[in-house]
């Protein structure tokens, strides 16, 4: 098998792989399945040279209930990486998880296959007119071994939200949720040790059937892929630098700003660059219409603290609906802090205390400066406010399982 490894425990179906539900075009090609006797639990050995015919190396598939927590992956050998310099890049790890819905709009039971290209179609839905969304989210380990996701039910959800704009279907909570458990038992081994990163979980839902006409996609396809991540801003904690713009706009009203689509990224990709080649760390946006109120920086959402209040701009439909900015309101009001969801000015911005950003990727990431049409704010303490260390800590204590999930937020996988 790929990296030299065995699955140690695997529970699997007898019967078809549903081969029509697993088109040969929406695979990788030369992509073999096996199949296993009915109710039964096939252990294989770490054997490295000598396997069984059940196994036949890296394009190994297994048929999976995404139902069904209990199903899972164990591997015998531990990761050698250099854990204390992870970044934000892509490690490709054993395996992803695939399911396929088709227009009577009932996803399949889903089925883990090794991590690797997929084909599509030219003509397909998501190439073609960019019907896709995607979420984030991760999975921490505890000091005693375990492993945490953080509110999984939150980003099923945002994509339910997020396909019915889209005019997709999208699989159930239940479904998205179990569907992310079992991708991520499957790589466990990837999960970095407690307080040197996550395994980052990168679901996607796309229009994967062919189209040439404008329309809704006939097909399409729920995958989810993990990677183990460090800091998403190479300062780490350390204040990072942004810059508003005021030549683009990230989202207009009633417009797709609101929702996690594929196109809302690409679209910041071009100030983004600008802004970096320039020295800034990223881009803070402002509203459309009257080009003064905050929006969100490319991919995580603003904060701005002045006399201990803490602002935010308000989901109104161009904001993303970031499941961390919810989770840090609810922290910080927890900690007593007033915080009011509004519209927020620049000139707000560039007088406030402290400013912070939020996001999946980034968790908390404190604001140095801001730079505004040629004029720079920086910030006191470096731009490392009391409150943005506080929340920060709260948060990731919280996730990491190093204090009380009151919340209710976490859930333990065995």
């Amino acid at each position: 098998m790929e990296h030299g490894l065995l699955p140690h425990r695997l529970r699997a179906e007898h019967g078809s792989l549903l081969a029509s539900s697993f088109p040969a075009a929406s695979l990788a090609a030369g992509r073999k399945r096996h199949h296993f006797p009915s109710s039964s639990s096939v252990k294989i050995q770490n054997q490295f040279h000598s396997m069984s015919s059940l196994v036949l190396g890296a394009s190994s598939t297994i048929r999976c209930e995404a139902t069904e927590a209990s199903v899972y992956r164990e591997t015998v050998e531990t990761i050698n990486l250099d854990w204390d310099n992870l970044g934000f890049g892509l490690v490709p790890t054993d395996y992803m998880y695939i399911s396929k819905c088709s227009q009577d709009g009932i996803f399949t039971k889903g089925e883990l296959l090794r991590y690797g290209p997929i084909e599509l179609s030219p003509s397909s839905g998501v190439l073609n007119y960019g019907q896709g969304l995607f979420e984030g989210l991760k999975a921490y380990k505890k000091e005693d071994g375990s492993i945490l996701l953080f509110r999984p039910h939150e980003n099923a959800l945002r994509m339910r939200m997020g396909a019915e704009r889209m005019c997709m279907p999208s699989p159930a909570v239940e479904q998205f949720v179990n569907a992310v458990k079992l991708t991520v038992l499957a790589n466990k081994r990837w999960v970095p040790p407690t307080g040197k990163g996550s395994l980052y979980i990168r679901p996607l839902l796309f229009g994967s059937g062919t189209v040439l006409g404008l329309a809704p996609a006939p097909e399409y396809t729920f995958l989810i892929f993990v990677s183990p991540v460090g800091n998403y801003f190479k300062e780490g904690l350390a204040p990072i630098n942004l810059v508003v713009e005021n030549e683009f706009h990230r989202a207009a009203p009633g417009g797709t700003g609101g929702v996690k689509t594929i196109g809302n990224y690409a679209s910041v990709l071009k100030a983004q660059k600008r802004a970096k080649e320039n020295g800034y760390s990223d881009v803070l946006y402002l509203d459309s219409i009257h080009k003064k109120y905050l929006e969100e920086v490319s991919s995580c959402n603003i904060f701005v603290v002045k006399n201990n209040i803490i602002s935010t701009p308000e989901i109104k439909g161009t904001i993303l609906p970031g499941i961390t900015r919810k989770s840090i309101i609810d922290v910080a009001r927890g900690q007593g802090y007033q915080v009011e969801e509004r519209l927020v000015s620049v000139e707000e911005l560039l007088d406030a205390d402290e400013v912070f950003c939020t996001g999946t990727a980034v968790v908390v990431s404190p604001v140095g400066s801001i730079t505004y049409l040629g004029r720079k704010v920086e910030y006191k303490n470096s731009g490392i406010g009391v409150v943005s260390q506080q929340v920060y800590s709260s948060l990731t204590s919280l996730q990491m399982g190093l204090t009380e999930d009151k919340m209710g937020w976490t859930m333990k996988l065995n």
